[in-house]
């Protein structure tokens, strides 16, 4: 079952994304006069299914339809488009038969970059080899997202309805009900429920899709500054995954990457305008539906990027009238046509503008910083951060390497932007600056928050004009003789290309190298978990009659998992009022023995988590069903039978806590909330002894992200990975461990393997706590390997 769900969800449901992506590119391209260079059909197809999926959202009748319609547009597209697909098939095979060596490897690396970047954006969930997603502890803002393209596809953008007693309801409200940007949700609701997908499986398949998309564009423009053969190839993927937005995209920052694919692709048609801008009204179309994209997915905030180019444009345009190869009615029925399809596609979002722009001022003027404590730094727009983070500085010898690497880049963008205006790249230049002072403006007056997505969406840029650069130094003229006989390369040629090739292995190597550091420190979310949670949604919604539940762990992505019993959290962002006394602030456990009978009195289910050292619910509610991870507790008489109590109670009382505070320990182990935070390789080995033999369970308390093996007096008991809580100030119990023991003295060892190319090897492993409780475990126990 799981591997059929990883191999749909990270694989299977890319390639239908892209299906569909380059069913409506072809579609528009068809429609706009087929001009479209092959590089860009998935790019703008995606912008046209945002256009489309917002359209059907905007309506509730339509919102169950709008899987169905992103369909009909891709399959129209190919039905439409097939000429098109053959002549771009033919000149593909005419150009490899003629071309060089050189250019036919580089369009062979073209075909490839695509699938290259998702394998890069996807590895640790790919190499951690089940279905889940890397941005799990770090950025909590995914759960929205989850719960908003569920709720657009099922509801629409309607919101008169929702409960606002619990979460759940007040999320969707603040979020979405206040003018959040929801273009990247849609198409992500849309194009997974077409194959019945779990949302919480395909989120980072998704995101990983739309950065893929930005290859495209990228390669466009990295031939555009000069790069050629297979370096263009290389200088398109460290556009697209620089370590700012590769960093961004495993968090699953959604709607900066889409913006991202939106913006580089706004770019390449701005450097390619002429061949659309005088040449047919109808050409307008496609920068159109790609600049709504853009502010769908962002909000009227990508509206500067926007105006960057439509400046550029418009330069274009008075030159164009002044030369006379546009004429002035032309000039306004493109702008006519542009603007008319600006409108159509990203209608929600004009409909409700002034919402829109409270959001983005309130964004704009925020001090809350999110999950950044300190702003992040201008150099790591140079594509390079050989950090394990993207919010702590590099320390030691890999801050030294940063530097010099960024010292490099920094002079391969003044070779590069010498290089623009000495080849009179005029358009790609103008881009590049106007881009590149939207940058410089936002940071000069924008708070934390601002100023990092600003620096996450100009570094692509940064980086692509370093690489121009690389043409530079590339592009020098061989010596030719007289007689017009070739000869050798001259002495400063040849260095002149070695100088380049070594540039290029800079700039390439850095990136890699900085995404590799941000890979090995990834931290998955738990599969076997939430799926557990997806089977407690599925078996008591119809008993609770669409809820509502309490949930008492701090995790919301419950929200999405549970949502068909209305879940709420008092140590969520936005709790019940009733229960908000509950939590000791946002991320806290919830203290369930502090509620009185009234605050409970609405919740005929409680969701817990399974740990016999936590408090139980009051008396009113009874143990109705037990996993491996959590326990559902129902009011006397309500739901399935219920389990013994007293029992529970029996054993909790009779808990052995074993002693980590004196236990001997690895040099480099730091103290953490009580236990041990296990930042490097070795051992902790502690005593402690058990007043009768027997049956007994061991529980482990903490963050396990990479294997840890449990041993118990020398022998191993199990091997623990992949478990981590929903915060990373609150440790959770791992699954159970049933042991027979005799009684006396025993030693616990906790062992933290050393370095691996595993996915999430250098994440968290903290040991909070370990305890034993007396007799078997039941149906959720647990041994021998205990994986996400």
């Amino acid at each position: 079952m799981m591997a059929r769900l990883f191999a749909l969800t990270v694989l299977v449901y890319p390639l239908a994304l892209a299906l569909l992506c380059v069913g409506a590119g072809l579609l528009v391209d068809r429609a706009s006069g087929a001009f479209l260079p092959a590089a860009l059909l998935p790019s703008v197809g995606a912008a046209a299914l945002i256009g489309v999926s917002q359209l059907s959202t905007c309506f509730s009748v339509l919102a169950r339809a709008t899987p169905y319609l992103l369909l009909a547009a891709a399959v129209a597209g190919f039905a439409l488009g097939g000429a098109r697909i053959r002549m771009l098939l033919g000149a593909l095979a005419r150009h490899g038969a003629r071309e060089r060596d050189g250019a036919r490897a580089g369009r062979r690396c073209a075909l490839a970059l695509a699938p290259l970047a998702y394998a890069l954006a996807i590895a640790p969930v790919l190499l951690g080899g089940r279905a889940s997603f890397s941005s799990f502890m770090a950025l909590s803002d995914s759960a929205v997202h989850m719960i908003g393209a569920d709720y657009l596809l099922r509801h629409g953008q309607q919101y008169a309805h929702l409960d606002l007693r619990n979460s759940y309801g007040r999320f969707i409200e603040n979020y979405y009900g206040t003018g959040y940007p929801s273009g990247a949700d849609t198409l992500y609701g849309g194009s997974s429920l077409l194959l019945g997908l779990p949302l919480i499986w395909t989120f980072q398949p998704f995101v990983a899709s739309m950065l893929a998309l930005a290859s495209g564009p990228a390669w466009e423009l990295a031939r555009r500054v000069g790069v050629r053969g297979a370096s263009a190839a290389l200088a398109a993927l460290a556009v697209t995954v620089p370590a700012l937005v590769y960093g961004y995209e495993l968090v699953g920052s959604v709607k900066e990457i889409v913006s991202l694919a939106m913006l580089l692709t706004l770019g390449a048609l701005v450097v390619g305008h002429r061949r659309w801008l005088a040449r047919g009204a109808r050409r307008a179309i496609p920068f159109a539906l790609v600049l709504a994209a853009g502010v769908s997915a962002l909000g009227v905030g990508f509206g500067a990027w926007g105006l960057a180019a439509v400046l550029v444009l418009l330069l274009a345009l008075i030159g164009g009238l002044r030369a006379g190869w546009i004429e002035p009615r032309a000039a306004l029925a493109t702008v006519a046509t542009g603007a008319l399809a600006l409108l159509v596609a990203a209608w929600p979002t004009w409909r409700h503008v002034s919402a829109s722009l409270h959001v983005a001022q309130a964004i704009a003027s925020t001090s809350n910083a999110g999950n950044l404590q300190t702003p992040l730094r201008w150099t790591q727009a140079f594509g390079v951060w050989l950090r394990g983070s993207y919010k702590e500085p590099p320390v030691g010898v890999w801050s030294d390497v940063t530097h010099a690497l960024v010292a490099v880049a920094i002079a391969a963008c003044a070779l590069g932007g010498a290089q623009l205006l000495r080849t009179r790249r005029f358009a790609l230049a103008g881009w590049v600056a106007a881009t590149l002072v939207v940058w410089i403006a936002l940071a000069d007056s924008a708070t934390t928050w601002v100023d990092a997505k600003a620096l996450v969406l100009s570094s692509p840029v940064v980086v692509l004009l370093a690489w121009g650069g690389v043409a530079a130094l590339r592009g020098r003229p061989r010596d030719a003789p007289a007689g017009g006989r070739a000869r050798r390369p001259a002495r400063g040629a040849l260095a002149s290309r070695l100088a380049a090739a070594l540039l290029a292995l800079a700039l390439i190597g850095g990136v890699v190298g900085s995404d590799a550091a941000q890979y090995h420190d990834s931290s998955l979310a738990p599969t076997a978990r939430y799926e557990e949670l997806a089977s407690i949604n599925r078996r008591f919604a119809p008993l609770a009659h669409g809820g509502p539940a309490l949930f008492t762990d701090f995790d919301e992505y419950s929200m999405y998992v549970l949502r068909d019993l209305d879940v709420g959290g008092p140590d969520f962002v936005y709790p019940p009022p009733a229960l908000a006394s509950l939590a000791g602030g946002y991320g806290r456990p919830v203290a369930l023995q502090r509620a009185s009978p009234q605050q409970l009195a609405s919740y005929p289910l409680i969701v817990t988590r399974r740990d016999p050292s936590a408090p139980q619910p009051p008396p009113s509610y009874a143990l109705a069903w037990e996993g491996t991870y959590y326990e559902v507790w129902s009011r006397a008489g309500a739901g399935r039978p219920a389990l013994a109590r007293g029992r529970r109670l029996q054993r909790r009382a009779r808990l052995v806590r074993v002693p980590l505070v004196g236990a001997g320990h690895p040099v480099g182990w730091g103290r953490e909330r009580g236990g041990w935070a296990m930042r490097r390789a070795g051992t902790l080995t502690v005593r402690f002894a058990l007043p009768r033999a027997g049956s007994w369970t061991l529980w482990l308390q903490g963050q396990f992200m990479p294997r840890v093996t449990v041993a118990l007096d020398g022998a191993r008991v199990a091997s623990i990975a992949g478990q981590l809580a929903g915060n990373s100030l609150v440790p959770d119990a791992a699954p159970p461990i049933p042991l027979r023991l005799a009684a006396g003295a025993h030693a616990l060892s906790v062992t933290r393997a050393g370095f691996s190319l595993a996915p999430g090897n250098g994440g968290p492993a903290v040991l909070a706590a370990a305890f034993l409780t007396p007799g078997a475990t039941a149906p959720g126990g647990a041994g021998g390997s205990i994986g996400g």
